[in-house]
């Protein structure tokens, strides 16, 4: 299916380059002198780098259906991230590259969303909020009230977040997993 450039919007996957692209984001502009244009954000799911695109209205562009699995973590091995099929119980290895960044969120029996075009591997999806415990991060003692004051803590999932200096080691946290910052105490 053809896409015009004024149609594209946040989670479309098109055809840029020869590449696969998922739109980030999209924005049309009309400026009072010369031709309207959209600006874009597309992230290159083989690579995963993100590259800011300037498209004329009239540009078209193959729009592309992802196939979506909700699967459930497993374990990491040095053949990597071994998740199951929550539908058919099949087990297969996420390769350290594709799982990226986001395997810093992962802990035991979490679910996740794996993106697939033609029966291969784009893409690994996380949820948007994890619920991690912290394991290690300074005591907070009484009256420390300074707003806006952060300190780090380690989390079950290895990663090291920046929370509030109430928060203490055994408490568990909600974080949000596009821009790694802390939430809310769970």
């Amino acid at each position: 299916m053809m896409l015009g450039a004024k149609q594209l919007r946040p989670g479309v996957v098109i055809i840029f380059n020869g590449q696969l692209h998922e739109v980030v984001d999209a924005n049309h502009h009309k400026p009072g002198k010369g031709g309207a244009f959209v600006r874009t954000k597309l992230r290159n799911l083989a690579s995963g780098a993100i590259i800011p695109e300037t498209v004329r209205p009239e540009d078209t562009f193959e729009q592309v259906y992802i196939d979506q699995k909700m699967v459930q973590y497993l374990f990491k091995d040095d053949m990597g991230y071994c998740v199951m099929d929550e539908t058919t119980y099949e087990q297969f290895y996420i390769p350290v590259n594709v799982m990226g960044d986001t395997a810093e969120y992962l802990k035991d029996n979490m679910r996740i969303t794996v993106n697939f075009h033609d029966n291969k591997l784009l893409s690994v999806t996380m949820p948007i909020h994890v619920v991690l415990k912290v394991i290690e991060t300074e005591p907070g003692f009484k009256g420390n009230t300074v707003t806006g004051a952060n300190k780090p803590a380690k989390v079950e999932s290895g990663k090291t977040v920046r929370v509030p200096l109430f928060v203490n080691a055994g408490d568990v946290i909600k974080i949000d997993t596009r821009t790694g910052e802390y939430i809310e105490r769970v």
